[in-house]
């Protein structure tokens, strides 16, 4: 009984494995991919990353950077916003600022006066004061002559009438208001001839300096307000009302270093894809006259046709484009722009990864 009942259990288990080897060999069928690999439209096409941006005459997208520190007051613009060159975009606290040049605005003011005061000068009350003093001197002297004179007579008639002490004070008295009315006429002449030529340059100096540190102050104050560079419009706002500026730029908290405050890009229809090709394929591009190129967006079967723009003639150490500041690897790379002849119904958008393959006529 129990050999059969091995015998039997034996043959199951024989049929179980015979059964799992033939499933487990049997070929499975991949799954269909979701869209289509990017296929070579070209013989000879090269194949290279590359990444929407707004068209620019040189250069690439705008990134705004404050000048100056603060804290964000207001923010004046949205995202996605067409702004034309001038258009203030964003307002940082400028209270300390604004107080300095208001301050300094009052001492080069102050300075202004003082420097208007010197060239009216003399002033007529003024003037009219130290002509009264010359004539009081004036009128000294001329009484202190003229008891002098009458001491002397009455000293000629009769010598004991005058003491010798009191004739020689009273000369000296008219000697004083000599003395007096000579200083009282110069200083009349001094403050008719009004302010030296000296003081009037020094106090313009004055003037000029007041002048230029309120025009710095007010120069530095307005930039406190970032303005627009350019006309385009606003691609990403990394701030907010409250952030820290620098002229760093500002924190991302995610991935924890600096971003532009701003970046502005051209108006929204005009977009450009800039591909980035190795180095060793460089000697078989075709020439720009005979180049073309065509665009696959990732993750769908669109492509789009472009239009040669130029090539940066210089060749750089390739950067991942998912990450600039810490993928790099020992590859350089050519950059090429084109335009994007871009359909009405076509979703792209600047900083976008495409696949780009370069071809020929």
């Amino acid at each position: 009984m129990n050999n059969k009942v091995i015998f039997i259990l034996s043959g199951i288990g024989v049929a179980i494995g015979l059964t799992a080897a033939y499933f487990s060999g049997v070929e499975k069928k991949p799954l269909p991919p979701v869209f289509n690999p990017a296929p070579n439209p070209y013989a000879q096409g090269i194949f290279a990353n590359g990444m929407v941006e707004s068209l620019q005459n040189s250069g690439e997208n705008i990134n705004i950077y404050p000048e100056v520190t603060g804290v964000v007051s207001q923010i004046l613009v949205t995202e996605g916003q067409a702004v034309s060159k001038g258009t203030p975009l964003l307002t940082l606290d400028d209270s300390v600022q604004k107080a300095t040049t208001l301050q300094l605005k009052a001492q080069a003011d102050a300075a202004l006066v003082m420097l208007e005061e010197l060239k009216h000068q003399p002033r007529k009350e003024v003037l009219e004061v130290s002509k009264a003093q010359m004539l009081v001197a004036k009128a000294n002297l001329l009484s202190a002559q003229v008891q002098l004179d009458k001491q002397k007579m009455s000293f000629a008639l009769n010598p004991q009438s005058v003491s010798r002490d009191t004739l020689d004070n009273q000369l000296n008295a008219v000697k004083v208001a000599e003395a007096n009315f000579q200083l009282a006429a110069r200083q009349y002449e001094l403050t008719k001839a009004g302010a030296w030529h000296y003081d009037i340059e020094t106090q313009q100096k004055q003037y000029q300096i007041q002048y230029q540190n309120y025009m710095a102050a007010n120069a530095l104050l307005e930039k406190y307000t970032l303005k627009a560079r350019s006309d385009g419009v606003i691609l990403a706002i990394s701030a907010a009302v409250g952030s820290y500026l620098s002229p760093q730029g500002v924190y991302g908290s995610y991935t924890q270093d600096m971003h532009p405050v701003l970046v502005m890009g051209s108006v929204a229809d005009q977009l450009a894809v800039r591909c980035y090709i190795d180095e060793i394929l460089v000697p078989k591009l075709p020439a720009t006259a005979k180049m073309q190129a065509k665009m696959f967006i990732r993750g769908t079967n669109t492509s789009v046709p472009l239009a040669f723009v130029r090539i940066q003639p210089y060749i750089s150490p390739k950067i991942q484009l998912s990450n600039q500041k810490t993928e790099r690897v020992d590859v350089r790379v050519l950059p090429i722009l084109f335009r994007i002849e871009k359909p009405a119904d076509l979703n792209v958008y600047p900083g976008q990864l495409v696949d780009v393959y370069v071809g020929e006529k």
